[in-house]
């Protein structure tokens, strides 16, 4: 395949990428925005980078090279990603050789578009061929600028070293892609459509994982529970997710399994089963909702109805003992009218979810839901319903977090806390963050509290001796 570098000049290719250090003691920085694909993809730059030799730096300021990891999910991230990359012009203009790069789901969707308005980028890549970032890095400085979007991939892409965020915990790609066609998604567009990875690999790369100290791992995918589908495992079309949970369960000096995410209409009762059977395996469970009324979800092509989620969220109650519910909900839908919006209101009175991720419709280019125009619901609209939302759960998630009150728990302690340096945080097997004071603590340690306090957004405990 053939790439544009400039106007005059095309390469090709070959080599996806190098191991040899080549830019010993520079020093690079991470900008990511968007979801933990996204983040994960960014922990595979950072290990290729110092595969390069470069060192991380804390901040933009010091570093040589910037990736900045885009998104197209979150509200105005095309206004947020151009105008990140302006202030970023003058970042670069400070210090002589330093180089930008451009990727993720914004890049994989506006192509050529980035440089066409932010011309001072160095490298272009999609989501498709991170991998190759060394190589086009290299390019840029042999020849100039360098675009590489890669629109279809046929195969799991090959491999990368990756620096994590934690030590003990760790995000391990199961899938990537997706097959359905919400009206109000880019992702299939941006990320094509679903390939699942080799069982044998994933279960390998756990386990090299576990060697190297994680404790906790979060099986990630578009849509994990139909993981496997494509692959065709015993000749049959069928999802594997259910098996996969049972072989990871496995593993010695693996404490905690988590997956995200998942999709309603393809729960299946056996993998509800493994989630409730299997210990180490968190009780906990996102089920999407998005609306709560049928019309809505037709016009948002989920695939399901109200009736049918209310189902679902009865199977995933009767199956798992004490499980601990999250969902997403959107609000302000094109042709939303205020009965959709109460009808979104009850289910979320009788699923009772511990938490929600709430968003406010905004149109993206590239989607269905962009060409309803006519259906635009006003913008004050939008904001008053979002706010009686956000009341009515933090309601729900302040009594859904009490009942842990009184109870022994397991933490496994991931952080310091942003407001408090004596403070630890973590979270408990339905991810409920969790604050302790630090005592003899050290992070990474898995430990058995008393949960003494909690709120609409987190519990305080204090460690059983």
């Amino acid at each position: 395949a053939f790439y544009n570098l400039n106007v005059e000049q095309t390469v090709e290719i070959k080599q996806k990428y190098i191991a040899k250090p080549s830019r010993s003691g520079l020093k690079y920085h991470l900008k990511t925005f968007g979801c933990q694909m996204n983040e994960h993809d960014s922990e595979r730059i950072a290990g290729l980078f110092e595969q390069d030799g470069m060192i991380r730096s804390i901040d933009e300021d010091s570093a040589d090279v910037l990736f900045v990891n885009t998104c197209t999910i979150r509200e105005n991230a095309d206004d947020k990603l151009y105008g990140t990359l302006g202030q970023l012009k003058q970042w670069k203009s400070k210090k002589e050789n330093r180089k930008l790069l451009v990727g993720g789901c914004a890049a994989q969707k506006d192509k050529t578009l980035v440089r066409d308005r932010a011309p001072w980028v160095d490298v272009v890549l999609g989501t498709h061929n991170l991998t190759n970032v060394i190589n086009l890095l290299n390019q840029s400085e042999d020849w100039g600028p360098v675009t590489e979007i890669i629109d279809e991939i046929d195969e799991m892409p090959t491999e990368a070293p990756s620096i994590r965020e934690s030590e003990f915990s760790a995000w391990l790609t199961i899938q990537i892609g997706c097959n359905n066609s919400c009206t109000f998604c880019i992702v299939p567009s941006v990320r094509g459509a679903e390939i699942s990875r080799r069982p044998s690999d994933i279960i390998n790369e756990a386990k090299s994982m576990i060697d190297s100290g994680v404790k906790e791992i979060t099986l990630l995918g578009q849509n994990v529970n139909s993981y496997g589908r494509d692959l065709r495992i015993d000749n049959k079309a069928r999802p594997y997710f259910a098996q996969l949970l049972y072989q990871l369960n496995e593993l010695d000096g693996l404490e905690r399994i988590r997956f995200t995410s998942p999709h309603p209409k393809d729960f299946k009762k056996e993998t509800l089963e493994a989630v409730n059977d299997l210990n180490k395996v968190c009780k906990q469970v996102h089920v999407p909702l998005q609306s709560g009324s049928s019309k809505v979800l037709s016009k948002m092509q989920r695939g399901y109805t109200k009736e049918k989620f209310l189902e679902k969220i009865d199977l995933v109650k009767n199956t798992v003992d004490n499980v601990s519910l999250t969902s997403d909900v959107i609000v302000g839908f094109p042709g939303e009218s205020e009965e959709d919006f109460l009808d979104t209101l009850e289910v979320l009175s009788y699923s009772e979810f511990d938490s929600i991720f709430m968003f406010q419709f905004s149109p993206r280019p590239g989607t269905r839901a962009n060409e309803m125009v006519d259906d635009f619901i006003e913008k004050h609209t939008i904001t008053d319903r979002f706010n009686r939302l956000k009341q009515q759960q933090t309601e729900i998630s302040h009594k859904r977090f009490k009942r842990f009150i009184g109870t022994n728990q397991k933490v496994l302690i991931e952080k310091t806390s942003k407001k408090n340096n004596d403070i630890f945080t973590g979270k408990i097997d339905g991810g409920h963050i969790t604050h302790l004071d630090k005592g003899n603590l050290v992070i990474g340690d898995y430990v058995n509290v008393e949960i003494k306090e909690a709120t609409p957004f987190y519990l305080k405990a204090e460690i059983i001796n």
